[in-house]
């Protein structure tokens, strides 16, 4: 397990120095990818040496949340609202500029959100409420956990030690529980309706209309007792007014499969016929038109088809033309959950559409600093058991680099002309990529994107702008930012790589005969893009 890793990372680094480019780091990325393989953040332990790391992984995502927006903060010092999630929760109210910040107003009455966000954390497992993390047109992208069932709402330490199997989880306690908590439980008639009430007002406040569930349980269930209930779910049907899609994605667990595949997602199909797995998936037919994907077929794609058509779809919720926000969810919420929300923040991002001030090292900071550690992600738990979702999630951005993944591709078709002169899009779209060399080149930045990448046949670059016929200045222009969506993406997957093998991969190292450190760099070398390349060669 740490063998595999540790060649993940040995063989990373080996990469970028042979380029002699290496990617640009983070100031802190090092610090921060280190105590997140340490220890689990909890919002009360923050104090002593890992308290000031923590606080300087706090302050630098405020600084870089302010280059672009104006945010108010949602104090969770000790963990009084949810002890898993940061302790300066940011509110994004609008984007604006440097000079705009000093005649920053607040649109929002701080106070009256966090009474509305103590009533309405009962509804949803753990607490873990709904949260709303990236703005984009002026929407909210949010995330939480699933609804609470009758496990939870009994008492959460006892929820939470049939939950997680024993007492391994890090969250078997009380601490939660307040005395308002249990006088809210003691009136069971309305209990349902008084807490999913106010998480429907939370969501309410928040605009958000889709509400995308990616359990493959109805329930999850523990010893024959439902602990975590769903929207899709709810008897009262309390949650009708909302646009709920069932998108059912393998769990944590899943993932150890993918390690033990030397970090092979192609090919590696979920079993769908497990007991457990009772969740069809289940999209309202208007949201599927545009997409071209047949949906009937989920259950026979691989890891790598199944999250790119999810996050093509959370996509064309976000880029749609309404002012309806977004709520993706898991059980949890901090492990498929943060891999969409990071996937989602990345995408946009890379299409110059949020975060735009912010550099591929910075972005990468933010992303695995507020969605992933300071959100509760447990990757000492998963890092120990081989469930490598979050190395997956970076890894994945070679598969998501291709115009098919940019909502500037929305945007474009809706403001094309009947009819442009010359080549159309769709012939452009066509056009392979002119021969650069060997994609499995040491030298090719670790074969980012084009080895065995379903996008990589129509991936742009500036040649194809030659292709354009004279006076179609704006054809040009979106090409070119196609082609720098697919740079970005590849500058923060190496720099990912290159930290992750000064940190979480070669710290992994154990001492090994002579010889065995070659074979652990080759089984990491395929999983990571460098197929081919011989032993001698790494």
């Amino acid at each position: 397990m740490a063998g595999a890793r540790a060649a993940a990372a040995a063989s990373s680094a080996r990469s970028a120095a042979s380029s002699g480019n290496p990617p640009p780091q983070e100031p802190g990325l090092g610090e921060l990818l280190e105590e997140f393989s340490r220890t689990q953040y909890r919002a009360k332990e923050c104090s002593g040496t890992g308290g000031s790391k923590v606080e300087r992984i706090e302050k630098r995502c405020l600084e870089l949340f302010g280059r672009d927006y104006c945010f108010s903060v949602i104090p969770n010092m000790n963990g009084d609202i949810c002890g898993h999630y940061p302790r300066h929760i940011v509110f994004l109210e609008y984007e604006s500029s440097e000079k705009e910040k000093d005649t920053f107003e607040s649109t929002v009455q701080v106070s009256k959100l966090q009474d509305l966000i103590h009533r309405s954390k009962m509804a949803r497992c753990r607490g873990r409420f709904v949260c709303p993390v990236i703005l984009f047109k002026g929407k909210h992208i949010c995330r939480s956990a699933t609804l609470a069932g009758w496990g939870e709402l009994y008492g959460r330490s006892g929820y939470n030690y049939f939950f997680s199997g024993g007492a391994d989880d890090a969250w078997a306690d009380v601490e939660d529980v307040t005395e308002e908590d249990c006088a809210v439980r003691s009136g069971d008639t309305h209990l349902f309706d008084k807490v999913r009430g106010y998480d429907i007002k939370l969501l309410r406040y928040l605009s958000v209309k889709y509400i995308c569930d990616l359990m493959v349980e109805n329930k999850k269930v523990k010893f024959g007792m439902n602990v975590t209930s769903s929207e899709k779910v709810d008897k009262a049907q309390r949650y009708a007014d909302f646009t709920l899609l069932s998108i059912p994605y393998p769990g944590c667990e899943f993932f150890k499969e993918y390690k033990d595949r030397d970090y092979m997602a192609e090919g590696l199909i979920f079993n769908w016929k497990q007991d457990y797995v009772d969740a069809p998936l289940s999209i309202p037919d208007f949201l599927t038109h545009s997409l071209n994907i047949d949906w009937s077929q989920y259950q026979s794609w691989d890891l790598v088809q199944q999250t790119q058509n999810y996050l093509k779809l959370l996509l064309s919720l976000v880029n749609s033309d309404d002012d309806s926000g977004l709520l993706v969810h898991c059980i949890s919420g901090w492990d498929r959950t943060p891999l969409f929300i990071s996937l989602l923040r990345l995408s946009l991002w890379a299409d110059g559409l949020i975060h735009t001030s912010l550099k591929p090292a910075e972005i990468l900071y933010l992303t695995v600093a507020y969605d992933w550690f300071l959100f509760g992600h447990m990757l000492v738990d998963r890092l120990s058991k081989g469930e490598e979702i979050f190395f997956f999630c970076f890894n994945f951005l070679k598969h998501i680099t291709s115009e098919e993944f940019s909502a500037l591709k929305t945007q474009r078709r809706k403001s094309l002309p009947a009819r442009d002169a010359g080549f159309t899009l769709e012939d452009i779209c066509m056009l392979r990529r002119k021969d650069r060399g060997s994609t499995t080149s040491l030298g090719s930045d670790f074969s980012l994107v084009m080895e065995s990448s379903p996008g990589a046949a129509g991936s742009f670059t500036y040649e194809a702008v030659e292709l354009v016929p004279a006076g179609a200045p704006t054809q040009a222009a979106w090409l070119a930012a196609l082609s720098d969506r697919e740079t970005r993406l590849q500058e923060v997957r190496s720099a990912f790589l290159a930290a992750y093998s000064s940190t979480v991969g070669l710290r992994a190292v154990a001492p090994s005969p002579s010889g065995a450190i070659g074979g652990l760099l080759e089984q990491f070398a395929r999983g990571v893009g460098l197929r081919g390349i011989s032993s001698n060669a790494l």
